[in-house]
């Protein structure tokens, strides 16, 4: 008969799905990125300006968002078994299409099919699944799985800019058509669901949380906090690039210092999670946000090369911690029947959020020709965001019950 430590331990498929989701998220996340990389050329190409161009990225920001609560609800009701192959298909196929654009409006319908189909099923679907196949240390497993889409942000943009350079956007995107089904469409067929989240499926009982707030004011104080954070987060992915190669600096260098960004920013999504094991989700999303805040405003007045790769790893570490410490709040303080729903909720916001920064650095750029006024806008968010975690910390421990339980 086995022990009781053998038939506590978590399932060692639930690796296995950690590496899956990490390279789904990691082509997802890369292509989101890469927009960086395809914004100036596109721009030149057609004529188009700073801010329009950048609603590209608000297009696939926001149909993620919209269809996030779609696919959480059917993966909730139904589960995620077949996410992974949907959403290879429909990156692969957008990619290719904006390969042969022709005007503004292709632009933002081919990227809002890539979010609304791929990007919305590669993640947090599936990152609620994960969260779910492991009772120990899940934190660790979502940052593993989390700082997929951070090096993805990194490599992606990285090898874009260098087609773009050698051989031009077109070739760039359908470039990245093929080789994303060539990865993406094998491993999706390995995408199982836990163990945990069948049970609560079918169970007819209520499960037991561990948490003293509800599901629903929960949901609402991590909604409004990622509303302002993923704000901040989004102008240095947006225009980093752009404002570097506005600078003078080489499409090289630029791609270089994202890619340093990112690579940071996976091991920031590592230790987000396991630090969330160890002192709580909350704690560690407040001191995450903290290191955003501080750092996102003094990219526009670097100008040493080393100084920018500094403050880009610290930006990168500290923003990508903020990512994992959101998945891991939703999973320690919802149950496993809501989670997908909960975590699409409040990616929601996130996305809603994302598209929103994004639009407001170039539109900043518009009006006042350089990026000082975009990145102070990213920072002011980042100050509301803090802001909303301490109530939301104050009134966790404020609560009648709050001693009996961890704010993890």
């Amino acid at each position: 008969m086995p022990n009781g430590n053998t038939l506590d331990r978590d399932p060692p498929y639930g690796w296995l799905m950690v590496f899956v989701v990490f390279i789904l998220s990691a082509l997802s996340f890369g292509a989101l990125g890469a927009i960086s990389v395809f914004l100036k050329p596109l721009a030149a190409e057609f004529g188009w300006g700073r801010a329009e161009t950048s609603l590209g990225y608000t297009a696939i920001a926001f149909s993620s968002a919209l269809f996030g609560i779609l696919w959480g609800y059917v993966a909730d009701r139904w589960g995620s078994r077949w996410f992974g192959l949907a959403a290879a298909i429909a990156m692969s196929t957008s990619l290719y299409l904006l390969s042969n654009q022709t005007n503004i409006f292709q632009f933002y319908a081919f990227y809002f099919v890539f979010g609304a189909f791929g990007n919305a099923m590669a993640s947090t679907p599936l990152f609620a699944n994960v969260g779910f196949w492991f009772k120990h240390n899940p934190g660790l497993a979502l940052g593993l799985t989390a700082s997929g889409g951070a090096i993805g942000q990194g490599i992606v943009p990285y090898l874009a800019g260098w087609a773009i350079t050698a051989h031009g956007w077109q070739w760039a995107y359908q470039t990245m058509a093929w080789v994303y089904l060539v990865i993406a469409l094998p491993i999706a067929f390995l995408v199982r669901e836990s163990p945990q989240r069948e049970q609560a499926r079918v169970a007819t009982h209520a499960e037991e949380r561990n948490f003293p707030l509800s599901e629903k004011e929960v949901i609402i104080w991590i909604s409004i906090a990622v509303m302002f954070c993923c704000n901040c987060m989004s102008v240095p992915i947006v225009h980093l690039v752009p404002m570097l190669t506005d600078d003078g600096r080489t499409m090289e260098v630029a791609t270089s210092v994202l890619l340093a960004l990112m690579l940071s920013g996976g091991l920031g999504r590592i230790m987000g999670g396991k630090l969330g094991d160890v002192i709580g989700a909350l704690p560690t999303y407040i001191i995450m946000s903290a290191g955003q805040t501080a750092s996102v405003f003094w990219f526009p007045y670097l100008d040493g090369l080393v100084s920018i790769y500094l403050i880009a790893v610290v930006f990168g570490f500290t923003y990508s911690g903020v990512m994992s410490s959101i998945l891991v709040c939703v999973r320690m303080m919802v149950s496993a029947k809501f989670s997908a729903r909960a975590m699409s909720m409040t990616s929601f916001f996130g996305w809603s959020g994302m598209g929103l920064g994004g639009y407001f650095g170039g539109l900043f750029f518009d009006i006042n020709g350089d990026y000082y006024w975009s990145f102070a806008f990213a920072s002011l968010m980042g100050v509301l965001n803090l802001i909303v975690l301490c109530l939301f910390y104050f009134r966790v421990k404020g609560s009648p019950i709050s001693r009996k339980y961890s704010t993890a």
